[in-house]
């Protein structure tokens, strides 16, 4: 008898923990709609968002909202001013550069790693990922062609199996989103992306870590360094 009122006793509890469920997936479904209007440049750098407005245009509950707008802004991909609100992230010319050479140092010790697997499953890993952007580059949809390229940078990071870049991966990528973001509004390249991704997965192939790294550095601090020259010259026409 004990043992039975011990179980209707947790029952309820149990229950009752299942019931957010339903809330998290509307929640995730802001997130993802907030994302990708950030990537498609509905919403711009340094734009302010507001719950109401969120509740209302996405037919959610404002306590929804509010949990997906603290998600974002942890991940950083949104930024809390004081007086201001929360507002999209926006980078400037040193963030770029400074995410850009923390990347390549981060990516080389994924190469590292991944090399290290005389197997090559690890390698494989990395090129079905390449394999399937290459699939995706020039879909019509942006948003498609960002995943995939999200996926594949993020595949380096899965494939070398270390604990702690898999945890630093959704922070790296909302700085990523935001940085490919401000890309898209000054240029529009899919061609340059892919050529340069493909030089970048050529050199993976020889597993020379030297050409490697040459390659991330093209892929990564080179075209910082281009983006940020390209917003410097709109700065200075407006």
């Amino acid at each position: 008898m004990a043992k039975s009122q011990a179980t209707a006793a947790v029952a309820p509890s149990s229950a009752s923990a299942l019931l957010p469920v339903a809330s998290t997936t509307r929640r995730d479904g802001v997130i993802a709609e907030i994302k990708r209007a950030i990537v498609l440049g509905a919403l711009k750098p340094g734009e302010k968002l507001t719950e109401a407005q969120l509740s209302s245009s996405l037919s959610v509950s404002r306590p929804t909202v509010r949990e997906a707008l603290n998600q974002l802004a942890q991940e950083g991909l949104l930024v809390q001013e004081p007086y201001r609100g929360l507002r999209v992230a926006s980078l400037d010319a040193k963030a770029l550069l400074d995410i850009a050479e923390a990347r390549v140092a981060i990516d080389m010790q994924a190469m590292t790693a991944i090399l290290a697997d005389g197997s090559g499953r690890r390698l494989e890993m990395v090129m079905d990922s390449w394999r399937e952007y290459a699939r995706l580059a020039f879909d019509p949809d942006p948003l498609v062609q960002h995943d995939a390229h999200l996926r594949f940078h993020r595949s380096i990071w899965a494939a070398s199996e270390n604990y702690l870049l898999l945890k630093l991966w959704p922070v790296t990528e909302a700085h990523i989103t935001i940085a490919l973001a401000q890309d898209q509004f000054t240029r529009s390249d899919p061609q340059r992306a892919f050529e340069v991704h493909e030089r970048l997965v050529d050199a993976i192939r020889t597993r020379n870590l030297d050409k490697i790294r040459a390659a991330f550095v093209a892929h990564t601090i080179d075209s910082a360094e281009e983006l940020v020259a390209l917003m410097a010259a709109a700065e200075g026409s407006d």
